[in-house]
């Protein structure tokens, strides 16, 4: 049976040889759904070119689904007992995922693909979290809403700038501030939300994340991890700061795009979202989170 409690319950007398090997290329294939680096190669030409709205479910939504698939390897691998080969699978690939990440964001002039490596980035950060394991699990759950929610912000809003403009090179897109200011705002606003600042969503995930390393005792693996997380906050606000503060080039495209309200009570909905996940979760939010980090704690 490949029924997900059938598997639990068989999962220590399986093959410790096929079960790992199956682990490895389930990760090698849904890491590639999600853009784990090396497999991220797809996401910044697909989320650059595609519309926002798009791109908002690409990074929010499929990345995510993915990334429940591997959770429910991972809970197989658990109860086997081979939770210390996974783990260390895990981390490497979401420090390594941080790494590229943080690299490519330095100094890009793109800023539709720069919010593709932030979304390699952030699929990093779930991978770290699940290596962690158990102290980092509800942390990893939260960040999968948060990182969602947020994503959703960046790429709407990146979207309504991308028709103001007609580009998305930071050469010819600056000072979106003054042609499209509530868009440009909520992209800014975006930007603090995914880098981990405060209040918003993302920080409490992100923090809850770092706190599970701490509490693990793996302090090199915490300090990589802010450190990583200092290296895109500089170079992804590089970008953004450009994009909303800048000199504006010239004159809009003919005719201007006057940003409708339908196009950005969506992007301020979202945002509401992300900030009352970092302000005050909703009980049942909560609830859910630690009933769904709790069924993945199995013993072996």
């Amino acid at each position: 049976s490949l029924a997900q409690a059938d598997l639990t319950a068989l999962a220590p007398r399986l093959s410790r040889p096929w079960l790992l090997s199956a682990f490895v290329l389930l990760l090698v294939g849904y890491g590639t759904k999600m853009g784990l680096a090396p497999m991220h190669n797809w996401k910044p030409d697909a989320y650059g070119e595609a519309p926002g709205v798009v791109g908002a479910v690409l990074a929010g939504g499929v990345t995510s689904c993915a990334f429940l698939a591997l959770l429910r390897v991972y809970r197989v691998c658990l109860a086997a007992g081979e939770g210390a080969y996974v783990s260390r699978l895990l981390l490497a690939m979401g420090l390594f995922s941080m790494a590229v990440a943080a690299i490519f964001m330095i100094g890009q002039r793109d800023f539709k693909r720069m919010l593709a490596y932030s979304s390699v980035e952030h699929m990093g950060i779930l991978a770290l979290g699940l290596g962690i394991g158990a102290p980092a699990l509800a942390g990893t759950l939260l960040h999968v809403m948060t990182n969602g929610l947020t994503k959703g912000v960046l790429f709407l809003a990146a979207g309504n700038i991308h028709r103001a403009f007609g580009s998305k090179s930071t050469e010819q897109v600056a000072g979106a501030r003054r042609r499209v200011p509530l868009s440009a705002g909520l992209f800014l606003l975006g930007f603090f939300a995914i880098t981990g600042s405060p209040p918003f969503g993302p920080f409490a995930s992100i923090l809850s994340i770092l706190n599970g390393a701490v509490g693990a005792g793996r302090l090199a693996v915490a300090g990589g991890f802010l450190l990583l997380l200092l290296l895109v906050f500089v170079g992804m606000g590089a970008t953004v700061l450009k994009v909303v503060q800048g000199r504006d080039p010239g004159p809009a495209p003919a005719p201007p795009y006057r940003e409708p309200l339908l196009s950005v009570a969506p992007v301020a909905l979202l945002m509401l979202g992300v900030l009352l996940l970092g302000l005050a979760m909703p009980p049942p939010v909560a609830a859910l989170i630690r009933d769904a980090a709790a069924f993945l704690e199995v013993r072996p």
